[in-house]
């Protein structure tokens, strides 16, 4: 016998009407490209959305078809979430960090119908714009007064303020299939051409749910969040979407996430809670700690996209006050698989056994299971000192990619990772490395991860990075490569020293490079591969 209950799709759009009705007076505030800040409310962006609806339609955006954004965050990149998904297209946010090559790739390999794009990115729209197959209609988010001159460009550039003032607030969401697609992110791609993921309206929704819980990113109606993670990948984590569901004010800092404006924009909108990768708050917190600054509304962030340093989680905790959660995702998860949130027993703990905690990547959320295997697929149990590689599911994980020019991903109906971790009795998850960057040493393995987090603690150290370089004895050995903090005057041999007693004798690295930066990939995690092509036969040389 079937459930007495009404059948109602899981849509993007719910989303934005239960913020209409809900929480119409609710704040949006943007930073903007043109330098100044814009306000407005719920009311606004669902009203705006429906005449952007009512625009792409004009255009003849049909079922289904790609329609590109290459934006910061902001609010017109709000309302295409909204009014592409929406109508029944498919947003697909590209990522301007990656190379032109690769934007003009995603671009032709989308088919993308329309692109519209922040003033910033007019060079590469123009780069682009020579490398794709076919003529696009391009759109410049921006007003009348702003627009630029655009020679690169093979058809007539619109203006967004323009195409949506011509059209009707009077919009009907189409009732949809839940399962058909909402939105489109491609991989960054650092090992051959990138891999788009599809997320569907209901597994969207589905996330939203899940990573909003108390357990989870917590956030109600209540909060301030600034997502300092883009829009433009794996939709900001969620935190678009979140903040609609609860009715949170949203702050959008725009093109500037140095450590300046991201603090004057966190104090004048009495943010609570922020979400970005550790080199951003890096930024943050060097430009608080050299003015003696304190956070004065701010209790959370969200740190994820790398591991986050226990050097980094203490002086937010014990310098500003500031709750750390780590958390773990990527783009074929949409993107979040856990949050490492404390259960009740954990909160009596010694200081450093909870800094330990959490220098894991935490519990899985609702709705995602994992396990680790062995190499030949065996799953490995919890709460033992093995590491496997990482397996997942769930109905926000990807079972292919767009495109179906690839075989599924899955191993017996679960997504291979890439990562290699460890999972205890309590359920928390810990990557020790990416399977590719484990190190090997005279037959044992080494965590580079785990030497990375020793040298942050350092106070001399800004960052750091371990790789596997070739040994003629050894195989392998880790190799430390480090920026030093500026006005530093940290030594190798000072800096080794500093791991006695923190790490097993043969862990230790045999040598310590510094180096000016760090390179980071489109996504800002670092590109380890760069380093270990340059660095790899360190020892044999030396």
């Amino acid at each position: 016998m079937n459930g007495l209950m009404m059948q109602q799709p899981l849509l993007v759009t719910s989303l934005l009407t239960h913020a209409e009705r809900h929480h119409a007076e609710q704040e949006i505030v943007s930073r903007r490209v043109e330098g100044d800040i814009h306000r407005y409310r719920y009311r606004d962006l669902a009203q705006r959305s429906r005449k952007l609806a009512n625009a792409l339609a004009g255009l003849g955006v049909m079922h289904g078809e790609r329609v590109a954004t290459l934006a910061w965050n902001g609010y017109r990149h709000m309302e295409l979430y909204f009014a592409v998904s929406g109508s029944g297209a498919v947003l697909h946010t590209l990522n301007p960090r990656l190379h032109v090559d690769q934007l003009a790739y995603i671009i032709d390999h989308a088919e993308d119908r329309v692109v519209f794009f922040d003033l910033t990115f007019l060079p590469l729209i123009e780069s682009v714009a020579s490398r794709i197959s076919s003529p696009k209609v391009f759109v410049a988010m921006t007003d009348r007064a702003n627009m630029p001159e655009a020679h690169g460009l093979p058809v007539t550039l619109l203006c967004y303020e323009d195409l949506i003032d011509g059209h009707s607030d009077q919009f009907a969401w189409p009732l949809l299939d839940e399962n058909e697609a909402s939105s489109l992110c491609y991989t960054s791609g650092t090992t051959g051409n990138p891999k788009g993921v599809l997320y569907s309206h209901r597994s969207t929704v589905l996330h939203t749910y899940a990573a909003a819980l108390p357990d989870s990113l917590n956030c109600s109606a209540r909060d301030v969040i600034l997502p300092v993670v883009p829009m433009f990948h794996v939709n900001a984590w969620g935190l678009p979407y979140i903040a609609c569901m609860v009715g949170a004010k949203l702050v959008f800092p725009g093109p500037a996430l140095d450590g300046k404006s991201l603090y004057e924009l966190i104090e004048s909108e009495q943010v609570t809670l922020s979400a970005g990768v550790p080199t951003v708050w890096q930024g943050l917190l060097r430009h608080a700690g050299e003015r003696g600054a304190t956070f004065s509304s701010m209790r959370r962030t969200i740190v994820g996209g790398a591991p986050c340093p226990t050097a980094m989680t203490t002086e937010f905790q014990e310098r500003y006050e500031v709750d750390v959660l780590h958390a773990w995702g990527m783009t074929e998860l949409s993107p979040v698989g856990t949050v490492c949130s404390f259960k009740a027993q954990h909160l009596t703990w010694p200081t450093q056994q909870r800094y330990a905690l959490q220098a894991k990547q935490g519990r899985a959320v609702f709705g995602i299971d994992m396990r680790i295997v062995d190499v030949d697929g065996k799953e490995l149990p919890w709460g033992t000192h093995e590491a496997g590689d990482l397996q997942v599911r769930g109905p926000w994980v990807a079972s292919g990619y767009f495109g179906g020019e690839e075989a599924s991903p899955l191993c017996d109906g679960w997504f291979p990772t890439g990562d290699v971790a460890k999972i205890d009795s309590d359920g928390f998850m810990q990557i020790t490395d990416r399977s590719k960057d484990v190190i090997k040493s005279g037959g044992e393995w080494i965590s580079s991860i785990d030497i990375e987090n020793v040298a942050c603690l350092h106070p001399q150290v800004a960052s750091a990075v371990c790789i596997a370089a070739r040994h003629p004895k050894w195989d392998e050995r880790p190799l430390l490569l480090v920026v030093r903090k500026p006005e530093a005057t940290l030594r190798c041999e000072e800096l080794l020293d500093f791991f006695d007693g923190r790490v097993a004798k043969w862990w230790k690295p045999d040598a310590v490079v510094f180096i000016d930066a760090v390179p980071l990939g489109a996504t800002g995690k670092v590109l380890k591969n760069r380093l270990r092509d340059q660095y790899r036969d360190y020892y044999l040389t030396v």
